[in-house]
């Protein structure tokens, strides 16, 4: 590998960092972060990056805005250190979230942190399946965007038979993400007729689809809660279907996720490691697969100038 290419981590995911870089063949950079005693962050590249090409690899989960932070003055700093170009990593892009204005007098946040990450020195973004693909459009610097549907496919291809499986959206707005899902399965989709009726209640309605006495995998992009999750299990199970499994890329799994998912009537459930797992929140039913392969072979592919996009043809 180069020796001009370099990848750092801050703290969110350091354990897929580090799976990076042994499919490279590379070590970890040298970066400290530390807090000076008035509780302000302090950051400093502990190597040489001069005329580097330096990739940053940092999840925006809990506590999302330290983690933030962290990348912010880590990418000022490689700037000011006169690194030849910097990328920041971001396999988990939570404030892709918030990405239109849909009650008065908010912040569209996941724009905001778009020119932050500008600000602060990020030349370009590798990211992985934002939750609005429009937030791509928010970022004034080049975007890679990778998605993890190939991996999830390929394991339930593997270990599940798919002659009587059908892939579900928790609503009509996830529809095109698991059309591309089921596609890639060559299996037929439904979705839930899920309606808001404010921001904090979620009708779900009908089952638009045949799930009947069939086998489903509920796919989506995150869980976070894992609410909509089991409201969506609950009502195929009230359909008539004959077992549920359940995929996402990003398992946040924050608040009452883990007591929900141990409670749901799922046969299994596969998620990726752009977020970290810590050990009280691995559950028997959770497989987790490494998207460390992908992230690698983009890096390879943005530091040798070739086409990223050609990954997934």
């Amino acid at each position: 590998m180069n020796d001009e290419l370099r990848i750092f981590a801050c703290n969110s995911n350091r354990r897929l960092a580090a799976d990076i870089c042994r499919c490279l063949g590379l070590r970890l950079g040298a970066l400290e972060i530390a807090r000076f005693s008035n509780d302000n962050l302090h950051v400093q590249i502990r190597e040489n990056v001069r005329e580097r090409d330096v990739f940053v690899v940092q999840s925006f989960t809990h506590p999302v805005s330290e983690h933030i932070m962290e990348l912010l003055i880590t990418l000022d700093a490689l700037r000011s250190a006169s690194a030849r170009r910097v990328t920041a990593v971001i396999p988990y892009y939570s404030y892709s979230r918030s990405d239109k204005k849909d009650a008065p007098r908010i912040s569209i946040t996941g724009r905001l942190v778009a020119d932050m990450l500008r600000t602060a020195g990020a030349d370009r973004v590798l990211t992985m399946d934002l939750h609005a693909d429009q937030v791509h459009g928010f970022f004034s610097v080049p975007v890679d965007h990778l998605t993890a549907i190939p991996t999830i496919a390929e394991h339930f291809r593997t270990h599940y038979d798919l002659s009587n499986m059908v892939a579900v959206a928790t609503d009509a707005g996830g529809a095109k993400r698991v059309g591309r899902f089921s596609e890639r399965l060559g299996i037929p989709m439904a979705f839930i007729d899920k309606r808001r009726v404010s921001d904090t209640d979620v009708k779900q309605g009908e089952v638009v689809g045949r799930v009947r006495d069939r086998d489903v995998v509920v796919f989506d992009d995150e869980i976070s809660t894992a609410g909509t999750l089991l409201a969506t299990v609950e009502t195929l199970k009230a359909a008539g279907a004959r077992s549920i499994h359940a995929g996402a890329v990003h398992a946040v799994l924050c608040g009452p996720a883990i007591e929900r998912l141990r409670s749901a009537d799922l046969a299994s459930l596969v998620v990726t490691d752009t977020v970290d797992i810590p050990p009280e929140k691995r559950l028997d039913k959770l497989a987790t697969l490494t998207v460390a392969p992908l992230l690698a072979a983009a890096i390879e592919r943005i530091h040798t100038g070739e086409s990223v996009g050609a990954l997934f043809e």
